[in-house]
């Protein structure tokens, strides 16, 4: 069984993300969505609540599960048994982070590959950090996360 780790902070899961986890589980019979637990980041969510947000807007995929880890993701990787980190790369700016990630993780663990997927074209500016400052200031961001995710949003953020 091919089986491989997403991680990320999914501070909050967008539709970006989907799109990647559907490009993965069409590749791989297994996906580990993993919500990291960065330190440098001060998240707007808790673990557990982007857990919950994960597992629902997931729930459809047979071959995905959702966790959470603290630590180095190659670790992690190699604790649940991957063959390699899925990482999304949405434009030129992401490759150079993503490559030295990359070649740092193959310094620690060689037998760990990372996988550089894609989204769609529509998601390519898409990620967190847009959604919660759109969503901050009572934005419409129902287009670019599921609806779960614009329900806590709009509680978090105190509008309907």
């Amino acid at each position: 069984m091919k089986k491989v780790i997403y991680p990320g902070t999914f501070d909050p899961v967008t539709n970006g993300h989907i799109d990647i986890v559907q490009r993965a589980s069409d590749l791989f019979d297994q996906i580990i969505v993993t919500v990291a637990k960065n330190p440098t980041k001060t998240a707007l969510f808790s673990v557990e609540e982007r857990l919950e947000m994960l597992k629902e807007v997931l729930k459809d995929f047979q071959n995905v599960l959702v966790d959470s880890f603290d630590g180095l993701v190659v670790e992690h990787a190699k604790q649940v048994g991957a063959v390699g980190i899925i990482r999304g790369l949405r434009a030129v700016s992401d490759f150079e982070y993503e490559f030295q990630m990359a070649l740092m993780n193959r310094k620690l663990d060689s037998e760990i590959a990372t996988i550089l997927l894609m989204p769609h074209a529509r998601y390519t500016y898409l990620n967190s950090t847009i959604i919660r400052n759109l969503a901050q200031f009572h934005g419409n961001v129902s287009e670019f996360v599921p609806p779960i995710v614009e329900k806590k949003l709009k509680e978090k953020f105190g509008y309907k």
